[in-house]
Parts: structure tokens; sequence; C-alpha cells
């Protein structure tokens, strides 16, 4: 039986598909189709760069996904393992002519995996802890909050550190404390009691935004500095209590259930909303994928893709709401990174750098290969620590030297940056784009410029 092959990792029955054995979510042949093997890809493929292997380039997984699709090969090692090591930037979809939707194939096949395979053992366990017991709760989410402070502000995290107990670590766990941002405040729990924060000045429209899970925890003065951008240009800003974790993870993980559970929490808890704003490109991308994950389910997709026209990311909502451009000047050099779940997987790429330039005194310096995957992509530099650092290396070589700031809109990307910059000796501070705007609006305020939109125009010209 086929699915005793797959079990035991033997090759399928070349007559049977898998799919007719795991009909829920198998790869959309609608997907590999117009795949015609012409190799436009490979440059823009992380893992192809590294290796040169034609198994690691995405032609050579889509040819993959369809054989075992199509029953021809079995889900061995060989097939999981580039499968797996993709890192799911997207950057080959925005390279191919035909528009083969590589990413959305490499999270099917996965999903497709884990049914036939679940993880046992230390990883099951590791994987079921922080997938399904961890980021869908925000009570324990901020438990953990609230210990990391702890540890920061106690004294443990220097002696730690002080006393190179934190070698007993694995390497790569050892870099990412290392460049663990400050813990602060959770915007949910700053905000617990508020259901509407509203605009400054005259109200010109009403938003929803997502917190998050890692970005209200790890990051939560970037969702504070989000706040201030859209409050400061007329916006009241929504905080639905039930909303929860996007589900990017889990999907990347092939956790589709999971994934499914989470989206449709979300799109009931943001039912109401006209607009739903997002500070991660990640968290964005998978909530306007949304409808991917119902495929099958007709009456979940279609309010799916009702959800879905409502996301944007900040950049884009400033951008095409007309946000109100600073005057006072921020002296920095800055660059960009394009984050691949913003570059590639929503096609956001001049927003955030006319939000950059609008800054006075900012010199903007755009990176080769801006839109280069850093090797973060969600937990992969955790679970492929090897190849995420071996495209990180490659990332901080297009780095320009003399930056003093690097800006993006994820923050995956920013602890992978932050490790960048740490670990070939950089200077660069790592900031999210909102942060900048945060920022010189709140030096405008110290300066006395005033908001309205006539006197500043009398200001800027006299």
């Amino acid at each position: 039986m086929l699915v005793e092959k797959v079990k035991n990792n033997e090759p399928a029955c070349s007559t049977i598909s898998l799919s007719n054995y795991f009909p829920e979510d198998h790869p959309d042949e609608n997907k590999w189709a117009d795949c015609v093997h012409c190799g436009m890809c490979l440059e823009s493929c992380p893992t192809y760069l590294e290796t040169g292997q034609e198994q690691h380039s995405p032609r050579g997984r889509v040819h993959l996904i369809k054989s075992v699709a199509e029953g021809k090969i079995g889900l061995n090692e060989q097939f999981m393992d580039p499968v797996f090591q993709c890192l799911d930037c997207r950057a080959c979809t925005t390279a191919c002519p035909a528009d083969v939707d590589v990413g959305g194939l490499i999270e099917e096949a996965r999903g497709q995996v884990r049914q036939a395979i679940p993880l046992k053992g230390v990883k099951g366990v590791v994987s079921k802890f922080f997938l399904q017991g961890l980021f869908p709760h925000k009570n324990r989410l901020n438990t953990i909050s609230g210990l990391l402070k702890f540890y920061q502000t106690s004294g443990l995290q220097k002696t730690v550190r002080k006393t190179g107990a934190i070698r007993v670590m694995p390497n790569h766990l050892a870099e990412m404390e290392s460049i663990m941002p400050e813990i602060k405040k959770s915007v949910q729990n700053r905000y617990k009691d508020v259901e509407v924060i509203p605009a400054k000045g005259e109200t010109k429209s009403r938003v929803a935004m997502l917190t998050g899970c890692i970005m209200d925890v790890m990051f939560s003065d970037i969702n504070q500095a989000t706040i201030n951008v859209l409050t400061h240009n007329g916006s009241e800003v929504a905080l639905p209590k039930k909303q929860t974790c996007c589900g990017a993870l889990h999907v990347h993980a092939g956790d589709r259930d999971t994934g499914k559970k989470l989206a449709k929490q979300n799109i009931e808890a943001f039912g109401d909303a006209d607009k739903v704003v997002v500070n991660a490109a990640g968290c964005g991308c998978a909530l306007k994928e949304y409808p991917e994950l119902f495929k099958d389910d007709p009456e979940w997709k279609e309010k799916a893709e009702v959800f879905s026209t409502k996301v944007e990311d900040v950049s884009k909502y400033l951008f095409d709401s007309g946000y109100e451009k600073p005057m006072s000047t921020l002296n920095k050099r800055i660059t960009y990174h394009d984050a691949c779940h913003l570059a590639h997987g929503q096609g956001v790429r001049h927003e955030p750098r006319q939000l950059i330039n609008d800054i006075p005194g900012v010199e903007y310096i755009e990176q080769p290969h801006a839109d280069a995957c850093c090797g973060s992509a969600g937990i992969y530099n955790i679970t492929n620590p090897e190849m995420a650092g071996a495209v990180l290396e490659r990332k901080m070589e297009n780095v320009p030297e003399d930056v003093e700031m690097i800006s993006m809109g994820n923050p995956g990307c920013m602890l992978q940056m932050a490790l960048g910059v740490q670990k070939y000796g950089r200077k660069a501070e790592i900031v999210h784009t909102v942060q900048l705007l945060d920022w010189a609006y709140q030096k405008d305020q110290e300066n006395g410029y005033a908001k309205n939109e006539n006197e500043m125009l009398s200001a800027r010209e006299g």
C-alpha cells in the first residue's frame, strides 16, 4: 500500500498519485504546469547559488514535487531534503517568465510530507511546543516575554555572557542570543483596556493592526512606532483582542491544520475592519495568502479572499493614503534591505524607499541585490544554520560598508541582519522603516512644527 511505503520512505508505485491517499492540500498541478525548466530562476535561488546542485534549484524542486505527486518517486530523503532546504524566499517566482508559484508548491509539498511522516522524537516535541503550544497563545507568549525581560534586567544575561556560560548552547543559538533586542512591554498589554487608539488631530480613516506574536514580544517598540505613525497621519487604530499568530511559521513547517485554525481566528477577529495594516513582511504575506489554505473549502476560501484584499503593509498603506512628510532632518546614511516576503511576496518595493527618501537629511544609498535573501526565512536560521550563514555572508558582501543604518520591514530579517553586522564587523544600526518616520515626527514635535498642512507648507517655503 502506498501509505505504508510513504511512511517507510520507500518509492511509491509509479501508477498511483500520492494525492489519492492525501487528498487535502496536495500540490496544485496548475502551479507546475507552466514550468518549462528554462533555468531563468537559477541565479535568483540562494540555495542553488551555494550548492550548485540541481535538486536545490527551483526547477529541480518543481520536478521533484511533480514526480512525487504523480507517484513516480516516494517521500524519501532525496525529496524531503531539497523541499525543506528551500528558504521559500519567492525570488524564483519574481525571476520566472511564467510566474510559476514555486513557494506555494513548496508549502503544499511540506504539508503532504508532514501528513505522511509527522515529526517524532525531540524534533517533534520541540516543533509541537513552539508551533502549537506557544505561538497561538498570548498568555504563554506574555510569560516568555516576562522571562526574557527578567533575564535581561536581573543581571543574569550579563553573568551568562561574562562567565562564558553561553558557550554551552549550540553556536547558532548563542549567536542569536547575542543580538537579542531589548524586551519591552507588549503593545497588546499596553493597550489591553483600549479598543481603539484615537487619531492625532483630524480623523481621516480607521484601520486595524496586526500586532503579531514574535513581533509583539521581541519588537514591541516597532509596534508602538507603527501606532504612532498611523495616528500621526490621521488613522484611528483598532487592536482586535481576538487576533492571533498569522500562521506563517506553521505553514512553512508543513503544519497546515494549525495554520488554518489561526487563519479562521484572524479572519473572524478582523471581520469588521476596512483595512488590516501589518508591519511584518512575513505576516503580511501569510495573511494575503489565506485563500490558498482554503482552496478545497469554498466557504472559507470566499471569506479568506475578502479578508486578503484588506491586508496591506504599513509602508504601502502610508504611501497610498498620502502620509505627512516630516520636516525635521535625520542626518544619516541609510540603505534598504528588501525583505523577501515584502518584495517578492507582496510586490512592495518602491513605497518603503520613498518613505526613507522623504525624510530630510537622509542620504539614501541603494545596495546591489537589495532583494536577495538574508537567510532568516522565519526560523530557517535556527533549523538550517549552516545554509542560513552562507546566505547571510553573501548578503553582507553587498551591504555598503559606510552606511549608518540598514532599514527593512520584517523582524526576522532584522535579527539576521543584526547578526551579520556583528559577525562581519560593521557599525550600522538595524532599523524598521516605520521607526525612521516615527523618529522624524518626534523631532517635528520637539521643534514645534505645526501639523496643519497649510502651516507646514508655509514653514517649508519660509
